[in-house]
């Protein structure tokens, strides 16, 4: 795990604090140090386990803030990419779906402001299923339909009829 690495493309960071405690860290999350291209754009390689849990990194503009705004364009074909900005940082996490195995690629959009270059963050994700299991289905419960019997009466209309009788 990278801690406070400071790179040409700005610092970046890996388990960084989520304001999202319902999310799950993978038991594998590594990340290598972003790569500046001649372009402006920036690489970065994750290792992580897809055991339902995340793996994130932190990016920040070279003056240390985070970006204005961010996308993802194209998504992950395997897993989730989420991107949120906390404390001068934009955090991109990417969880791989359960027990998938192989790589899985993203590019994170990152626009530094209103009218300036955007920035292309590629991120490719080499993912491991080593011990991950998947639950079993419940078995469906079969239940017995109750034989219920339908006895219908049948009207009956009795017509007296009056006769009278003159004398």
């Amino acid at each position: 795990m990278l801690a406070g690495c400071a790179t040409t493309g700005g610092p970046v960071n890996s388990g960084s604090p989520n304001p999202f405690g319902y999310m799950k860290k993978s038991a594998v999350c590594q990340t290598t140090p972003l790569k500046k291209a001649a372009d402006g754009s920036l690489s970065t390689t994750m290792t992580v386990r897809s055991d339902d849990g995340l793996c994130d990194l932190k990016v920040s503009q070279d003056n240390g803030k985070a970006y204005a705004s961010f996308g993802v364009s194209p998504a992950p074909e395997h897993g989730k990419a989420f991107l949120y900005s906390l404390d001068n940082d934009t955090h991109v996490t990417y969880t791989p779906t359960m027990a998938y195995a192989g790589q899985d690629t993203f590019t994170a959009i990152l626009v530094p402001g209103p009218g300036e270059k955007r920035t292309r963050l590629t991120v490719t994700a080499q993912v491991d299923a080593t011990g991950v299991v998947l639950p079993r289905p419940a078995a469906p419960v079969e239940t017995k339909a109750a034989e219920t019997k339908t006895t219908a009466k049948k009207a009956t209309t009795t017509r007296r009829r009056v006769v009278s009788h003159k004398k």
